[in-house]
Protein backbone atom coordinates (compact mmCIF):
# COMPACT_ATOMS: atom_id res chain seq x y z
CA UNK A 1 0.00 0.00 0.00
CA UNK A 2 1.28 3.65 -1.16
CA UNK A 3 3.21 5.12 1.96
CA UNK A 4 0.65 8.15 2.05
CA UNK A 5 -1.99 5.93 2.13
CA UNK A 6 -0.66 4.29 5.20
CA UNK A 7 -0.45 7.55 7.14
CA UNK A 8 -3.67 8.45 6.81
CA UNK A 9 -5.11 4.89 7.64
CA UNK A 10 -2.70 4.92 10.85
CA UNK A 11 -4.32 8.50 11.59
CA UNK A 12 -7.69 7.21 11.23
CA UNK A 13 -7.19 4.11 13.48
CA UNK A 14 -5.53 6.60 16.40
CA UNK A 15 -8.98 8.47 16.07
CA UNK A 16 -10.88 5.51 16.53
CA UNK A 17 -8.91 4.30 19.35
CA UNK A 18 -9.33 7.81 21.04
CA UNK A 19 -12.74 8.63 20.35
CA UNK A 20 -16.57 7.39 21.94
CA UNK A 21 -17.59 4.72 19.73
CA UNK A 22 -21.42 7.06 20.00
CA UNK A 23 -19.44 10.23 19.05
CA UNK A 24 -20.72 11.66 15.77
CA UNK A 25 -16.81 11.98 14.43
CA UNK A 26 -16.35 8.68 15.58
CA UNK A 27 -19.36 7.40 13.41
CA UNK A 28 -17.97 8.91 10.53
CA UNK A 29 -14.34 7.57 11.12
CA UNK A 30 -15.33 4.47 11.08
CA UNK A 31 -17.37 4.46 7.50
CA UNK A 32 -14.24 6.47 5.99
CA UNK A 33 -11.55 4.50 7.70
CA UNK A 34 -13.33 1.27 5.94
CA UNK A 35 -13.25 3.47 2.51
CA UNK A 36 -10.25 4.38 2.52
CA UNK A 37 -8.73 0.51 3.41
CA UNK A 38 -10.56 -0.76 0.49
CA UNK A 39 -9.16 2.23 -1.89
CA UNK A 40 -5.85 1.53 -0.68
CA UNK A 41 -6.20 -2.14 -1.85
CA UNK A 42 -7.55 -1.47 -5.61
CA UNK A 43 -4.86 1.19 -5.69
CA UNK A 44 -1.74 -0.88 -4.89
CA UNK A 45 -3.78 -4.49 -7.13
CA UNK A 46 -3.56 -1.36 -9.85
CA UNK A 47 -7.39 -1.23 -10.37
CA UNK A 48 -7.20 2.48 -11.08
CA UNK A 49 -5.53 4.06 -14.89
CA UNK A 50 -3.18 6.22 -12.72
CA UNK A 51 -1.67 4.34 -9.47
CA UNK A 52 0.40 7.65 -8.98
CA UNK A 53 -2.82 9.52 -9.49
CA UNK A 54 -5.41 7.52 -7.78
CA UNK A 55 -3.06 7.67 -4.24
CA UNK A 56 -2.06 11.21 -4.58
CA UNK A 57 -5.95 11.69 -4.97
CA UNK A 58 -6.88 9.79 -1.85
CA UNK A 59 -4.46 11.22 0.26
CA UNK A 60 -4.83 15.20 -0.38
CA UNK A 61 -8.57 14.24 -0.05
CA UNK A 62 -8.37 12.16 3.66
CA UNK A 63 -6.14 15.20 4.63
CA UNK A 64 -8.75 17.79 4.41
CA UNK A 65 -11.05 15.62 7.05
CA UNK A 66 -7.87 15.54 9.33
CA UNK A 67 -7.05 19.24 8.96
CA UNK A 68 -10.73 19.36 9.89
CA UNK A 69 -10.40 16.88 12.91
CA UNK A 70 -7.04 18.98 14.09
CA UNK A 71 -8.83 22.32 13.87
CA UNK A 72 -11.66 21.69 15.66
CA UNK A 73 -9.29 19.70 18.62
CA UNK A 74 -7.60 22.87 18.93
CA UNK A 75 -10.28 24.82 19.81
CA UNK A 76 -10.37 26.63 16.08
CA UNK A 77 -12.76 26.78 13.19
CA UNK A 78 -13.16 24.21 10.59
CA UNK A 79 -14.87 24.42 7.42
CA UNK A 80 -18.27 25.44 7.41
CA UNK A 81 -19.15 22.27 5.68
CA UNK A 82 -17.91 20.66 8.84
CA UNK A 83 -19.03 22.51 11.52
CA UNK A 84 -22.44 20.55 12.40
CA UNK A 85 -20.78 17.20 12.77
CA UNK A 86 -18.39 19.06 15.02
CA UNK A 87 -20.96 21.18 16.76
CA UNK A 88 -23.36 18.08 17.23
CA UNK A 89 -21.06 15.34 17.35
CA UNK A 90 -22.56 14.22 21.34
CA UNK A 91 -26.23 15.06 20.66
CA UNK A 92 -28.14 12.31 22.41
CA UNK A 93 -31.38 13.16 19.30
CA UNK A 94 -29.32 12.61 15.99
CA UNK A 95 -28.95 8.81 15.13
CA UNK A 96 -25.50 7.34 13.86
CA UNK A 97 -26.45 7.14 10.19
CA UNK A 98 -27.28 10.95 10.53
CA UNK A 99 -23.68 11.78 11.76
CA UNK A 100 -22.08 9.34 8.87
CA UNK A 101 -23.99 10.90 6.42
CA UNK A 102 -23.16 14.44 7.59
CA UNK A 103 -19.42 13.52 7.25
CA UNK A 104 -19.87 12.15 3.63
CA UNK A 105 -22.20 15.20 2.81
CA UNK A 106 -19.13 17.45 4.60
CA UNK A 107 -16.57 15.67 2.79
CA UNK A 108 -17.70 14.72 -0.84
CA UNK A 109 -19.43 18.22 -1.39
CA UNK A 110 -16.77 20.54 -0.23
CA UNK A 111 -13.57 18.67 0.08
CA UNK A 112 -13.55 16.77 -2.86
CA UNK A 113 -13.59 19.29 -5.60
CA UNK A 114 -10.73 20.99 -3.46
CA UNK A 115 -8.74 17.15 -3.45
CA UNK A 116 -9.19 16.92 -7.30
CA UNK A 117 -8.20 20.01 -8.17
CA UNK A 118 -4.50 19.69 -5.95
CA UNK A 119 -4.18 17.02 -7.33
CA UNK A 120 -4.27 18.00 -10.55
CA UNK A 121 -1.77 20.76 -9.78
CA UNK A 122 0.44 18.28 -7.66
CA UNK A 123 0.56 15.92 -11.05
CA UNK A 124 0.85 19.26 -14.19
CA UNK A 125 -2.40 17.23 -15.53
CA UNK A 126 -6.06 18.15 -16.40
CA UNK A 127 -9.26 17.44 -15.07
CA UNK A 128 -10.21 14.61 -17.98
CA UNK A 129 -7.14 12.93 -17.22
CA UNK A 130 -8.56 11.90 -13.70
CA UNK A 131 -12.28 11.31 -14.37
CA UNK A 132 -11.98 7.68 -15.20
CA UNK A 133 -10.15 7.15 -11.72
CA UNK A 134 -12.80 9.46 -9.96
CA UNK A 135 -15.51 6.91 -11.20
CA UNK A 136 -13.96 4.14 -9.84
CA UNK A 137 -13.53 5.55 -7.00
CA UNK A 138 -17.10 6.41 -6.55
CA UNK A 139 -18.31 2.71 -7.10
CA UNK A 140 -16.15 2.06 -3.92
CA UNK A 141 -18.19 4.46 -2.16
CA UNK A 142 -21.43 3.38 -3.71
CA UNK A 143 -21.24 0.25 -2.50
CA UNK A 144 -20.19 1.79 1.21
CA UNK A 145 -22.96 3.95 1.23
CA UNK A 146 -25.78 0.89 0.60
CA UNK A 147 -23.45 -0.80 3.93
CA UNK A 148 -24.58 2.19 6.14
CA UNK A 149 -27.73 2.32 5.39
CA UNK A 150 -28.30 -0.72 5.94
CA UNK A 151 -26.08 -1.35 9.00
CA UNK A 152 -26.88 2.38 10.96
CA UNK A 153 -30.91 2.82 10.13
CA UNK A 154 -32.35 1.69 13.22
CA UNK A 155 -35.80 -0.32 13.26
CA UNK A 156 -36.98 -3.13 11.17
CA UNK A 157 -36.37 -3.47 7.69
CA UNK A 158 -39.26 -1.27 6.12
CA UNK A 159 -39.29 1.95 8.48
CA UNK A 160 -42.85 3.63 8.20
CA UNK A 161 -42.83 6.26 4.86
CA UNK A 162 -43.92 8.66 7.47
CA UNK A 163 -40.88 7.86 9.58
CA UNK A 164 -38.41 11.38 10.00
CA UNK A 165 -35.36 9.78 9.57
CA UNK A 166 -36.99 7.77 6.53
CA UNK A 167 -37.80 11.38 4.73
CA UNK A 168 -34.47 12.72 6.43
CA UNK A 169 -31.97 10.40 4.99
CA UNK A 170 -34.04 9.88 1.50
CA UNK A 171 -33.88 13.45 0.96
CA UNK A 172 -29.42 12.92 0.15
CA UNK A 173 -27.96 10.40 -2.12
CA UNK A 174 -24.34 10.37 -2.84
CA UNK A 175 -24.62 9.94 -6.16
CA UNK A 176 -25.86 13.75 -6.08
CA UNK A 177 -23.00 14.81 -4.17
CA UNK A 178 -20.27 13.33 -5.94
CA UNK A 179 -21.85 14.93 -9.49
CA UNK A 180 -22.20 18.45 -7.54
CA UNK A 181 -18.24 17.84 -6.62
CA UNK A 182 -17.02 17.29 -10.39
CA UNK A 183 -19.43 20.07 -11.51
CA UNK A 184 -17.62 22.05 -8.88
CA UNK A 185 -13.85 20.65 -9.58
CA UNK A 186 -14.55 21.35 -13.18
CA UNK A 187 -15.13 25.37 -12.05
CA UNK A 188 -12.79 25.66 -9.90
CA UNK A 189 -10.49 24.59 -12.57
CA UNK A 190 -11.73 26.80 -15.51
CA UNK A 191 -11.31 29.45 -13.20
CA UNK A 192 -8.17 27.96 -11.34
CA UNK A 193 -5.72 31.84 -12.62
CA UNK A 194 -8.67 33.93 -11.12
CA UNK A 195 -7.86 34.14 -7.34
CA UNK A 196 -10.98 36.35 -6.08
CA UNK A 197 -13.26 34.60 -8.31
CA UNK A 198 -12.05 31.20 -6.81
CA UNK A 199 -12.24 32.05 -2.96
CA UNK A 200 -16.05 33.22 -3.41
CA UNK A 201 -16.97 30.04 -5.10
CA UNK A 202 -14.85 27.72 -2.75
CA UNK A 203 -16.49 29.48 0.64
CA UNK A 204 -20.00 29.74 -1.22
CA UNK A 205 -19.60 26.00 -1.99
CA UNK A 206 -18.64 25.43 1.70
CA UNK A 207 -21.65 27.26 3.37
CA UNK A 208 -24.19 25.45 1.23
CA UNK A 209 -22.48 21.93 1.70
CA UNK A 210 -22.82 23.30 5.75
CA UNK A 211 -26.33 23.95 5.72
CA UNK A 212 -27.16 20.57 3.88
CA UNK A 213 -25.27 19.48 6.82
CA UNK A 214 -27.26 21.11 9.41
CA UNK A 215 -30.26 19.75 8.05
CA UNK A 216 -29.25 16.00 7.68
CA UNK A 217 -28.22 16.10 11.66
CA UNK A 218 -31.69 17.50 12.70
CA UNK A 219 -32.12 16.06 16.36
CA UNK A 220 -35.06 13.31 15.95
CA UNK A 221 -35.37 12.01 19.18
Amino acid sequence: MPAGIDWVLARMRGLEAALPPRDGVAVFNRVYLTVTEEVGHRVSAGAFRSRRAAAELDVRFAKRYLHAVDQASKGRRPPACWRPLFQLRGHPAVQPLQFALAGINAHIGHDLALALTDTCRALGTEPRALEGDFHRIGEVLVTMEERIREELMPGPDLLDVADPLTHLVGSWTLEAARNAAWASFRALWAIRELPDLTEELVDRVDASVGMIGRCLLTPLG
